[in-house]
């Protein structure tokens, strides 16, 4: 198997697991998010610890704590994944699944406009296209819900900052992991400790499943994002941004058929925009991608279909 494909399944694998968090999440109520996030960034450093542990691998850390700018991107990788996750944990928690599964449908839309405004990239007449319907779904949106979707809005830009920035950075899934729960551990810990001295902690107090739920949120937390990091390193973004449509569907299923949210006809209306966008969006990626591989080499035109997309 090729590194490529290897970063497909890579990929579709971490999709999959994010689409069934919602499940998860509801599970550990009734901690408030914010003791959700810190449980999450401790158990992770935790968990990672143990598998760099494992491999006898901290040779990187003298490397990157001398780099100040590689530290400071990992740094702002870190603090854009916090921001992802406490979001993500409000809605889930707040009965607003629906709306953080729409945050992960606008995604791959928004990372266009940063490969726009960051990357300096030139969109097709038709990319074009899918980012206006996507703005006209976000208008139909806010007048469904009277006010701006801003967990979606909010999850979107930081999950697609978040995409770009370790792109760049290149690091090993495990090491970088590592680094950025480390740099969130400290804060992490603080909070906990204030929770527990003022007898706000539910971790501990709840029953014994609830307590090995929060621990085991560090692994959870942790593997899908060893399996994004090893995938970014592999795929094009195009191809992260495809992946990316794995986790809204699971999310949405779960939302109405499993809690029961409701989906009235305008929101409805607007999801159909953004799914239309997002065919949009897809089919010219494809194209071109098809046409790049054509130009490289004459024989691809004659290529097998599937070779232009995620191994199923």
């Amino acid at each position: 198997m090729g590194e490529e494909r290897r970063g497909y399944l890579y990929g579709l694998t971490a999709y999959v697991l994010w689409g069934f968090f919602p499940i998860y999440f509801k599970l550990l109520q009734p901690s408030p998010p914010l003791e959700i996030l810190a449980h999450r960034i401790v158990w992770s450093v935790v968990f990672i610890s143990l598998i760099l542990a494992g491999m006898r691998n901290w040779r990187f850390l003298p490397r990157l704590v001398r780099d100040r700018k590689l530290l400071g991107g990992v740094s702002l990788a870190a603090l854009l994944i916090a921001v992802n996750w406490a979001t993500y944990i409000y809605g889930v928690n707040s009965d607003r699944v629906v709306e953080t599964a729409l945050g992960y449908f606008i995604t791959p839309l928004l990372l266009v406009v940063l490969g726009v405004t960051v990357q300096r990239e030139r969109l097709t007449v038709w990319q074009w296209t899918a980012v206006g319907i996507g703005a006209v779904a976000v208008g139909v949106l806010t007048v469904d819900y009277g006010h701006l979707p801003y967990i979606a809005l909010t999850l979107a830009a930081s999950f697609g900052s978040y995409s770009l920035v370790k792109k760049r950075l290149k690091l090993p899934p495990a090491e970088g992991l590592f680094v950025e729960s480390a740099v969130l551990a400290v804060p992490a810990l603080g909070y906990l400790v204030w929770l527990n001295v003022a007898g706000k902690a539910e971790f501990g107090h709840v029953s014994a499943g609830h307590t090995v739920l929060m621990v085991l949120s560090g692994i959870a937390t942790a593997v899908p994002l060893l399996l994004f990091a090893a995938a970014a390193n592999r795929v094009p973004l195009v191809g992260i941004g495809i992946l990316q449509y794995v986790a809204p569907i699971l999310q949405l299923a779960c939302g109405v058929l499993i809690f029961h949210e409701p989906l009235p006809g305008p929101r409805l209306a607007g999801f159909a925009l953004v799914w239309v966008a997002l065919i949009i969006f897809t089919v010219d990626g494809l194209n071109g991608a098809r046409k790049r591989r054509t130009v490289a080499d004459p024989a691809a035109a004659t290529a097998e279909p599937a070779t232009t997309l995620p191994p199923r």
